[in-house]
C-alpha cells in the first residue's frame, strides 16, 4: 500500500495538556498517526496506549536544537513521512515591559518563536520532498490585539505570525500549507502551569498590567473555549479543501478581531491623506535624489 492510502501523520508539540492533548486525542480518535511529543514523555503513555501501534512519544523540548533534530528523525523512521506539523509548544510571560528581567524575555522568545522556527525548519525538508503537507502555528488573542503585560508574549507570537504569513507564501507553490490558529481563553491549564509572571512588581503598573493579570488569573478554570471543540475545527481547517491562512477560535477572539480590524479601518481612513502623500509628485518621480 502506497503512502497516500495511509492514515496522515501529525506531528504535535506540547501534548501532554490543554489545546495539544485534545489536538493528540481528536487526531487519533480519527485513526490518523500521531507523533506525540513533551519535554517530560511520561505524560504521554496514555496516548500511546490508546493509539494502538498508531501513535509514538517522543521527548521534545523545542529550545533544544539537538532535541528536534532528533525527534524530526524518529518520526520519519517510525512512520517514513510527516503530514502535518503543530508547533503547539508554548509558555506565557506576564508584566509590564519593565517588570520582565532578559532571562525571561529569552526564554519566552527561544519557546514560543524560536523553538516553532527550529522545528519548522527542520521538518520542511521532509515536506518540501514530498510536496504535501501543513504547518499549523498555534499563535494567541494577543497576536489579534496585545494587552498590557503581554508585552513579549504578545511580540513572541506576533513574530511567529509574520514568519508564518511569509513562509506559507514561499511554500504554497510547493503544495504545502499554512495555517495560524488564534485561540481565546481556552479552558487549559496555561495560567496556573505554563505562565509566568514578572520577576519585579512595580506599583506604577498595577493599573494597567497588574489589573491584566488580575484577570486572566480570575478567568482560571471558567475560560469559555473547549478544547476538544479547538482539536475538531483545527482538523478541519487543515482537511479544508481551501485552508485557511487564519483561524480565529472562539466568540471571544473573533469579536476581537472584528474589532481590531474596524479600529484600523477607521485610523487608515483618518490617516490616508498625510499617508499617501509622502509619495514622490508625478512631476519628480523620475528625478535623481541628491
Amino acid at each position: 500500500m502506497s503512502d497516500s492510502h495511509l492514515p496522515p501523520v501529525w506531528f504535535i508539540t506540547g501534548c501532554s495538556s490543554g489545546l495539544g492533548r485534545a489536538l493528540a486525542l481528536h487526531v487519533l480518535g480519527r485513526g490518523h498517526r500521531l507523533v506525540a511529543t513533551a519535554r517530560n514523555p511520561d505524560t504521554l503513555y496514555d496516548l500511546v496506549a490508546q493509539g494502538a501501534g498508531q501513535c509514538r512519544a517522543l521527548t521534545l523540548d523545542v529550545t533544544q536544537p539537538d532535541h528536534v533534530t532528533s525527534a524530526i528523525a524518529s518520526a520519519v523512521a517510525a512512520f517514513g513521512r510527516i503530514d502535518v506539523v503543530v508547533n503547539n509548544a508554548g509558555c506565557g510571560l506576564a508584566g509590564a515591559l519593565e517588570e520582565l528581567d532578559e532571562d525571561q524575555i529569552q526564554r519566552c522568545f527561544e519557546t514560543n518563536f524560536f523553538g516553532a522556527m527550529r522545528l519548522t525548519r527542520a521538518a520542511l525538508p521532509i515536506l518540501r520532498a514530498q510536496r504535501r503537507g501543513h504547518f499549523v502555528m498555534i499563535s494567541a488573542a494577543a497576536a489579534i490585539a496585545n494587552y498590557p503585560g503581554f508585552s513579549i508574549y504578545g511580540a513572541a507570537k506576533w513574530a511567529l505570525e509574520g514568519m508564518a504569513e511569509a513562509l506559507a507564501a514561499e511554500v504554497r507553490p510547493l503544495g504545502l500549507g499554512v495555517t495560524i490558529v488564534q485561540p481565546g481563553p481556552f479552558r487549559t491549564a496555561f495560567v496556573s502551569r505554563s505562565l509566568e509572571r514578572g520577576s519585579e512588581r512595580l506599583p506604577d503598573y498595577d493599573g494597567t498590567s497588574g489589573r491584566f493579570l488580575r484577570l486572566i488569573e480570575s478567568m482560571e478554570g471558567r475560560q469559555p473555549g473547549d478544547p476538544a471543540k479547538a482539536a475538531e475545527a483545527i482538523v478541519a481547517a487543515v482537511e479544508a479543501e481551501q485552508p485557511p491562512l487564519r483561524l480565529v477560535l472562539g466568540k471571544y477572539a473573533n469579536d476581537k478581531a472584528r474589532r481590531k480590524l474596524a479600529a484600523m479601518a477607521r485610523e487608515l481612513d483618518t490617516w490616508a491623506a498625510p499617508g499617501i502623500a509622502t509619495d514622490f509628485s508625478a512631476a519628480s518621480a523620475g528625478r535623481t535624489q541628491p
